[in-house]
């Protein structure tokens, strides 16, 4: 295990990951969802490959042994992504970056629910705590639902709503990922998803896709390929370090996201908006540094019923 060079993959993918986020939130509003969707699946297909082919897993890692599984996986991440899209479109790329920190602790109440999962007090207290963030995040656009509002904070509360249902997803597709780890690669996994979201993003072709301009094209092409690449990153951090260790670099995604939302798109956040984003952030290192304890006191007890020679 090497911690420090599993940390920098870490860091660099989430760098990688803003600022596909960022070209994607370029385009918002000219191109439709579903499309862009369609680009940034497809154009991390040749870069997967590539990967696969460099570490000599081809054609082993294209085999699965669940491809129902793959589907829903895919299904649940495709309509996170599409959702996520539209939300950069209508938020600030700072708050859509802090609600989607919402997914992992909803990932924990839906592993209780699907997966049997023991959740005892210690997670439960830091999800309240960690939605109770995503709640203040979210205090300043919700004195628009059921009253008159001018068309800029309506767009905002729908903003809200799109991007709620993307970490909804995308908690559900962390379920599914779960489940298809136990008998899948993760290469597997990945190319599988990438394969998956690209002909469900066809499906909304009928719903007014548009041929882009030569410029959004490029964006969105751009885009395609680091979502590529940044998967490869993030699954390399994993294979270097531990994911306790890796696993809370991905809150500096909002530092990036608050310096390229000020310089590029000219986004001020609010006192509300960091408050809560930092609760969220406690809330999600809690739960992952309890998950590390749980995971060394299970490896203790293994060690101790291993009969001793």
């Amino acid at each position: 295990m090497r911690p420090m060079r599993g940390i920098g993959l870490k860091v660099v993918s989430v760098v990688i990951f803003i600022v596909m986020a960022s070209l994607i939130k370029a385009v918002g509003g000219r191109v439709p969802p579903g499309e862009v969707v369609f680009f940034r699946s497809f154009f991390a297909l040749p870069v997967i490959l590539v990967w696969l082919a460099l570490l000599r897993e081809l054609p082993a890692g294209l085999r699965t042994r669940n491809p129902l599984g793959h589907f829903w996986r895919g299904f649940a991440g495709t309509t996170a992504m599409g959702l996520g899209f539209a939300g950069l479109a209508l938020l600030p790329l700072p708050e859509v970056t802090a609600i989607g920190y919402a997914a992992p602790l909803l990932t924990v109440v839906f592993a209780a629910m699907f997966l049997g999962e023991q959740v005892r007090a210690f997670r439960l207290v830091a999800v309240a705590v960690g939605l109770l963030g995503v709640l203040i995040v979210l205090s300043p656009r919700l004195g628009t639902f059921g009253g008159e509002s001018d068309a800029e904070s309506l767009r905002a509360t729908l903003g809200v709503v799109v991007v709620l249902g993307s970490t909804v997803f995308n908690a559900l597709a962390q379920i599914f990922v779960r489940k298809l780890v136990s008998t899948e690669r993760t290469a597997t996994i990945v190319f599988y998803f990438s394969l998956t979201a690209s002909g469900l993003a066809l499906l909304t072709l009928p719903f007014g896709w548009v041929v882009p301009s030569v410029h959004d094209g490029a964006l969105l092409i751009l885009a395609g390929l680091l979502g590529g690449v940044g998967q490869i990153f993030l699954t390399a951090s994993y294979r270097e370090a531990d994911a306790s260790v890796v696993a809370p670099f991905e809150y500096v995604s909002i530092l990036f996201a608050l310096a390229i939302g000020y310089a590029v798109f000219g986004e001020v956040p609010t006192p509300t908006m960091l408050a809560g984003a930092g609760i969220v952030i406690a809330a999600g290192i809690a739960i992952i540094w309890r998950e590390r304890q749980l995971g060394l006191e299970r490896a203790r007890q293994r060690q101790a019923m291993t009969p001793q020679g």
